[in-house]
């Protein structure tokens, strides 16, 4: 994906917890887009293969929430989760995981991820079709600087992650300046 491309406009059904809802399922849907999430705020995006998955749930999400504080200090007012999961298996991963500072968005039906470029055919580890992993800051719905994994491929036998780690994002926001 070029630098200062505009992200794409989706709406995520979600899910969030709703006092005035009775009953042992205290949550309503709630339909947001992408400009809820990205509209007059700079934030950083990262994408990844799915919820309860090991390196998604042993490193990527919990060392993003780790450092969340530090993203704050380097500028970032949010940081967000994506990946191609319900907004059911998004909740129970972040309530399983202890999440209290990243967003997770559900991209239940693979749009955002299809209309990103970053779709792919997970067949070969029975996954589907799931967000190959990369990360983002945007600026105002705007890419600003783009982390993508190497090797972007359907049904790739390896699954990288260090280039959209949260470790060099910072890296890179800590060394150059805001475009």
């Amino acid at each position: 994906m070029p630098m200062k491309k505009r992200i794409p406009f989706v709406a995520f059904h979600t899910r969030v917890r709703d006092e005035t809802v009775k009953g042992p399922n205290p949550y309503r849907w709630e339909v947001r887009t992408t400009e809820d999430y990205f509209s007059g705020k700079r934030v950083v995006l990262f994408s990844l293969p799915g919820a309860f998955t090991p390196t998604c749930s042993t490193r990527q999400l919990p060392d993003f929430e780790k450092l969340y504080d530090e993203f704050r200090d380097a500028g970032i007012e949010s940081v967000y989760c994506l990946s191609v999961n319900d907004a059911f298996a998004m909740n129970a991963w972040g309530k399983a995981l202890g999440v209290e500072k990243v967003n997770l968005i559900p991209d239940g039906s693979g749009e955002f991820t299809r209309k990103m470029g970053m779709l792919v055919a997970k067949d070969n580890v029975g996954f589907g079709m799931r967000s190959w992993r990369y990360a983002a800051v945007v600026n105002d719905g705007v890419v600003e600087k783009w982390f993508e994994e190497e090797g972007l491929s359907d049904n790739c036998e390896s699954d990288p992650y260090e280039v959209s780690s949260p470790q060099n994002i910072l890296e890179t926001l800590r060394t150059a300046p805001a475009s």
